[in-house]
């Protein structure tokens, strides 16, 4: 087919692909055993072209936008054979462009007329793999200590399944009822991407839907570009730091980005950032770095609620966008170190890229929020000898807002998994929720705009069982803007029901800690920054924010010159005079 789609066609194409891409992603989370999947969410699919471009993907966690065609561009590298009809490839090498080992494609081949046009692929993080501690890993050598890897294997060849390589990853999983569920649960998902795919070339034809998708990508990178040349060309700058690499405890590790926007391009730049470590605490730079990159000017410049034109998420709006991070490097690390607990550091990119702009586009951010991910493997031995595994995502909390206050208890950024049931929890693990809210122990961040709160989460055991936790944020705190004060790291204690009061703190990330019964994991995630000075948030809304627990009256006093009595009312008089002190010593 030669020309342009007609406007309408066009439409009606991407809102089929988009729908695949919708049906693709709920099929999988609603078929899966592991909560990670069926209750997290944390998957994506879609469907891609043969030069593994991106033409659709689900409304699912931001980790896995633009991670698939690093994969398949992997899978190409180290495929068993060739691309047949009915093939399903499994792959989760992180050399080899994979997000991180847990997270597992599944790809389907897609030939139309004996014609290879496309794939159908998803990827979901699997409770276990294998690896040296259940569920998750941070304190080890390399990335085989990540558990199985998989380079372009055929699961299915010609429709025929690998019974072998099935029971292979069966016996070296510790959850193999969930792993082995997930997996046909991603299988279901990908061959009805493939049906969907074909059905689609049925009714509008093979040239005609290639076109749209070739003009729908063209659009998503002008829209993208239009927006990135809004901005004045230049270099910014930000820099924070990690807490330590899981292992050498109160070594920090730099993190450093550089935005350079040029015309309707940008940069990003993450020389200067920590060399790689010898933990997993390292990031794969095709499968999780860049995609980090592309999220944040999506999610700055694109935002579906703030945009009025709908922009696809496919491959145009990658290009304007390149990234640059040195080998050897914490976000491109050298085989063969391992690089499994790779999210926080990604957030604090993401939240970087977000600092450096805020000077030029304050409109568009926020002020800093959580900026990472807790993630805690719960697990034990049942009676009969099997394991159990539970992984969660704890929330955190978003910073002020150019227009409102930071929302509380949310998965920031990247995140955008759901929360467990704690029902859910009790009545199939030995492990009960003492307790799950908002954070009492400190204020919510001053600003014009306050900043959100994040949660506290305190899980007990019932029985023995082992714990690895992967997280950040507990000694650099959310970043305030435009006058907004610094939010609240994060923090982890232990303690046994028997004895609270021997209480032991824990450091943001841990492997193997072995735990008894009645012992309690309290879990606090970051709290953002606030937006604005705090002098103009006015006095009815600070007792507002202290009647509802965000403050108190000590705090109301000494960051927003607000004096309330002992009824909480507000002496309009004394608050007067306190803010005009607080504005002359800063004058």
């Amino acid at each position: 087919m030669t020309g342009k789609v007609d406007p309408i066609t066009l439409q009606v194409v991407g809102g089929a692909l988009h729908t695949i891409a919708k049906e693709m992603g709920h099929v999988l989370y609603r078929m899966s055993y592991s909560s990670i999947i069926r209750e997290s969410e944390d998957l994506g699919a879609g469907l891609f072209d043969k030069n593994f471009s991106t033409l659709c993907e689900s409304d699912s966690t931001p980790m896995h936008i633009g991670s698939i065609p690093a994969y398949l561009r992997g899978i190409d590298e180290t495929l068993h054979g060739d691309w047949e009809p009915d093939d399903v490839i499994i792959h989760n090498h992180p050399y080899y462009g994979a997000s991180h080992s847990p997270d597992i494609a599944i790809v389907v081949p897609v030939f139309y007329n004996d014609e290879l046009v496309g794939f159908s692929g998803n990827t979901a993080h699997h409770v276990d793999i294998g690896a040296a501690t259940p569920g998750l890993i941070m304190d080890v050598p390399d990335v085989f200590a990540e558990g199985m890897l998989f380079k372009g294997l055929k699961l299915y060849e010609c429709g025929k399944l690998n019974k072998a390589l099935w029971q292979f990853i069966e016996t070296n999983t510790r959850a193999p009822d969930q792993v082995m569920g997930d997996l046909e649960a991603q299988i279901a998902s990908a061959r009805l991407g493939e049906r969907r795919f074909r059905e689609l070339l049925d009714s509008y034809g093979k040239d005609l839907v290639m076109s749209a998708s070739a003009q729908l990508m063209d659009y998503s990178e002008n829209m993208l570009r239009r927006r990135i040349a809004e901005i004045p060309d230049g270099e910014y700058t930000a820099e924070g730091f990690l807490d330590d690499d899981g292992r050498n405890r109160g070594v920090t590790l730099p993190v450093k980005v550089a935005v350079r926007i040029k015309g309707d391009g940008v940069e990003v730049d993450l020389t200067g950032s920590s060399p790689q470590v010898a933990t997993a605490f390292n990031v794969p730079f095709e499968g999780s770095v860049k995609v980090a990159c592309y999220f944040a000017f999506r999610a700055l410049l694109l935002d579906t609620y703030t945009t009025q034109e709908y922009v696809p998420q496919n491959e145009g709006s990658f290009r304007p966008i390149s990234v640059i991070a040195p080998k050897g490097t914490i976000f491109n690390p050298n085989y063969p170190a391992s690089n499994s607990a790779r999210f926080s550091q990604i957030q604090r990119v993401v939240s970087c890229i977000m600092e450096a702009l805020s000077p030029v586009m304050p409109e568009k951010v926020t002020a800093g929020c959580s900026a990472m991910a807790s993630v805690p493997a719960y697990s034990g031995v049942r009676p009969n000898g099997d394991y159990w595994v539970f992984i969660e995502v704890n929330e955190g909390s978003y910073g002020g807002r150019p227009e409102s206050d930071g929302p509380d208890s949310i998965d920031a950024l990247m995140i955008n998994t759901r929360n467990n049931p704690i029902e859910d929890l009790g009545m199939h693990l030995p492990l009960f929720c003492d307790r799950y809210e908002l954070r009492d122990d400190v204020p919510a961040a001053a600003g014009e705009h306050r900043g959100g709160l994040g949660v506290i989460k305190t899980q007990r055991y019932l029985t023995p069982g082992f714990m690895t936790h992967e997280a950040d944020g507990h000694d650099d705190a959310p970043w305030g803007i435009l006058g907004g004060h610094t939010g609240n790291g994060g923090g982890v204690a232990k303690y046994n029901v028997a004895d609270p009061a021997a209480r032991e703190d824990l450091p943001a990330k841990f492997s193997g800690l072995l735990t008894e019964a009645g012992d309690c994991i309290e879990i606090s995630t970051p709290c953002g920054g606030g937006y604005g000075d705090p002098l103009a948030r006015s006095p009815e809304q600070v007792r507002d924010d202290v009647l509802d627990g965000f403050s108190n009256q000590d705090h109301a006093f000494a960051a927003y010159g607000v004096v309330l009595n002992a009824d909480l009312e507000i002496d309009a008089g004394a608050t007067e005079a306190r803010r005009a002190e607080m504005r002359k010593a800063v004058a």
